[in-house]
């Protein structure tokens, strides 16, 4: 056996490193989340070429002092713990100590720092986990840090560097998730001098969606709030219709760190159950509540999985709060009729968002310009220049020249720059469209501000903000037991008149004569049966047969049906077992007289011998399918004025009928107004 040898620092911590940074995106990570701990509420990321050769984020938050940076570089430094018991109340993101020494173990690192109490801030240089500088300078309050030359000293890794375009991709991915997660903290990308997405940090969760993932996402969106034993869960999910062709659009946040978890996902799905067709996943923005100790992060190197106590309850919360959230919108979809796109000539993004060079000025340079002031005021007898900020030299060399003021120009008022406001400020993602051709600033009263006005909306366009559900909501009311799913109330149950059927198929009805309805007449009535079935309430449409249906089963599918006929007779079905191999149909509902009986018991017998083991399981969801689909009325067959106005008040009127079971909408609207838009009539 060779030798035991102790590594090496240099050794040891390229190995410590691989543990943590794996890419680009793993680097800029654990830098935001380190900003977001300090306490920044503006926080900047820059990256080029993917993140390879340079990535920098700034912040405004506390900052670090002299002292305290060398130590920030050193493995297992952290100012988040102190003892043992600290780990099971951890609230902060990062908390280990590693990720600083992890990237400068691997890049090229320039790390600029000022505490606001302090006078002068800190640059510090260090390459391969070797200082290089260490000195004093004036610079802004915060702290701004610069990633250059990722693994320049590891070329193994260096090689499985994936293209630009993808490790950009996987930086933005994490950027979004962490800018949902947080709200509040007001967050720019820019990615090749181009800003990606900018949030406006005003505390509302919709705000920082819309910023992230765009209008259309958002306008798909229906608002949550739930609390389940100790669990509170808020946020959105998207409406049934509107649902996407994977998972990656499903995001969870527990006391607001983003997590993967499939327990999550699982209830998410289980709370959609016949509301969302096969081979689509719904999306979220969900945010969970719960006590640390009732968690584990500390499961994956990244943090990126938790470990529940109570996995149970944790699923409930998360299932109640979707299905509650999905009966309560109603899930009516408005008809929409899109105007054809109007291209518009790309044009780059002002010189102003992008992002200024490092600002940095060294004492010496400092302490050169206030002799070269102080030499000059004793020229004049006057002062050069007043209340200059020591730490906005650099600033005010490097500013552009201001413009000539036109002469007739409107008299503006003051702009407080202290050197804590001396970062670029989001501006709210709007589209070019959105915004007036000129906004009149007007001097700020002393009086509360006003609510923000919203502008009239144009048909077919919808202004949306945090405000957008307030509608949706209901009056208040005594709360409900716990897990009991919400239904909507009418406050005033509209009138709703058939006028006819369109290709015999679609029921066209209106709605107190300002809304249109078109109704899926054979999906609507599928999802009608569909419920009595699963209701397991249906003995009273149990129908005798004076001649008995007989079917052959095999052994396991005559005892799987032998074994559940307190449920099938739930479903309204009886049977004569006293034949066996055969079973002989009884009683039947009346609503599938008319089908192929043998087939149908058939493949009910089947389907109980599959899931003999649970046969309540979602599988069972199958056999009622196709059960239902085969009882309700098609297109095409002949239908009676009062029987499709009978059928259009079940639909509008039940909030469960909204889709089929397969997942496909029964419903749209359109209203009065909007058609008549489109006739030019408005």
């Amino acid at each position: 056996m060779p030798a035991i040898n102790v590594l090496s620092k240099e050794v040891s911590e390229l190995i410590a490193a691989g543990e943590v940074i794996e890419r680009p995106s793993s680097v800029i990570k654990e830098l935001v989340e380190n900003s977001i701990d300090s306490g920044a509420r503006h926080i900047t990321v820059e990256l080029k070429r993917g993140g390879s050769t340079y990535m920098r984020v700034t912040d405004d938050g506390c900052g670090m002092s002299f002292d305290d940076v060398p130590k920030a570089f050193l493995r297992h430094a952290t100012s988040k713990i102190n003892l043992k018991e600290d780990l099971d109340n951890i609230l902060t993101l990062g908390f280990r100590g590693e990720a600083l020494a992890s990237v400068a173990a691997v890049s090229r690192v320039e790390l600029m720092t000022k505490q606001r109490s302090e006078v002068y801030g800190t640059l510090y240089s260090i390459e391969g986990s070797t200082e290089v500088s260490h000195e004093k300078g004036g610079c802004p309050d915060g702290t701004t840090i610069i990633i250059r030359d990722l693994f320049y000293n590891v070329p193994a890794r260096q090689k499985f560097m994936k293209k630009d375009v993808t490790e950009a991709n996987a930086v933005s991915n994490i950027l979004q998730k962490i800018t949902m997660s947080h709200p509040d903290i007001a967050f720019k990308f820019i990615r090749d001098n181009r800003v990606e997405f900018n949030s406006s940090g005003d505390g509302e969760l919709f705000s920082a969606v819309y910023a992230v993932y765009g209008r259309d996402f958002a306008r798909d969106l229906i608002p949550v709030e739930y609390e389940h034993e100790g669990i509170k869960v808020s946020g959105f999910t998207v409406k049934p219709l509107y649902s996407k062709n994977n998972r990656a659009f499903q995001n969870f946040f527990v006391n607001g760190r983003y997590v993967r978890s499939k327990l999550c996902s699982v209830a998410l799905e289980n709370a959609y159950t016949n509301m969302i067709m096969t081979g689509k996943f719904p999306a979220c923005v969900l945010m969970l509540e719960l006590s640390p100790a009732a968690m584990d992060v500390n499961i994956h190197p990244t943090k990126a999985e938790v470990r529940f106590t109570d996995e149970k309850t944790v699923s409930d919360a998360v299932y109640f709060a979707i299905k509650n959230a999905l009966m309560k919108d109603g899930l009516i979809y408005e008809f929409e009729l899109k105007p054809r796109p109007d291209w518009k000539d790309f044009k780059p993004e002002p010189e102003e968002l992008r992002q200024q060079e490092f600002m940095f000025t060294p004492v010496s340079e400092i302490k050169q310009t206030e002799e070269r002031l102080a030499a000059l005021e004793q020229q004049t007898d006057q002062p050069a220049i007043e209340n200059v900020p020591i730490q906005h030299t650099a600033a005010v060399q490097s500013a552009p020249a201001a413009k000539p003021e036109p002469e007739e120009e409107e008299e503006l008022p003051t702009v407080d720059i202290s050197p804590s406001k001396a970062f670029d400020r989001p501006v709210p993602v709007t589209a070019q469209s959105d915004l007036p051709e000129k906004q009149e600033v007007k001097e700020p009263k002393p009086a509360k501000a006003p609510e923000p006005e919203v502008p009239e909306p144009v048909e077919g366009f919808r202004y949306l903000n945090s405000q957008s559900f307030a509608q949706q909501k209901l009056p208040e009311e005594k709360p409900a037991p716990k897990q009991e799913i919400c239904q909507s109330v009418w406050t005033e149950k509209p009138k709703i008149r058939v006028i006819g059927e369109a290709f015999g198929v679609y029921i066209i009805a209106e709605i107190d004569g300002k809304t249109m309805v078109m109704i899926d007449k054979h999906a609507a009535h599928e999802r009608i049966i569909f419920e009595k079935l699963k209701s397991r309430n249906c003995r009273q449409y149990s129908q005798m047969l004076i001649n008995g249906v007989k079917v052959l089963l095999t052994a396991d599918e005559f005892s799987a049906l032998e074994a559940n006929t307190e449920l099938l007779a739930d479903m309204g079905f009886a049977f004569d077992l006293s034949q066996p191999p055969y079973a002989v149909a009884t009683a039947v509902p009346t609503f599938i007289m008319e089908l192929d009986m043998e087939e149908i018991i058939s493949e009910i017998a089947n389907n109980l011998r599959m899931y003999s083991h649970d046969p309540q399981s979602h599988a069972l969801d199958d056999i009622l399918h196709t059960v239902a689909c085969k009882s309700a009325i098609r297109g095409n067959d002949k239908n009676s004025i009062a029987e499709l106005q009978s059928l259009a008040e079940q639909v509008y009127f039940d909030e469960r009928i909204r889709h089929c079971p397969h997942g496909r909408p029964v419903m749209f609207t359109m209203t009065r107004s909007n058609i008549e838009h489109q006739f030019g009539r408005t």
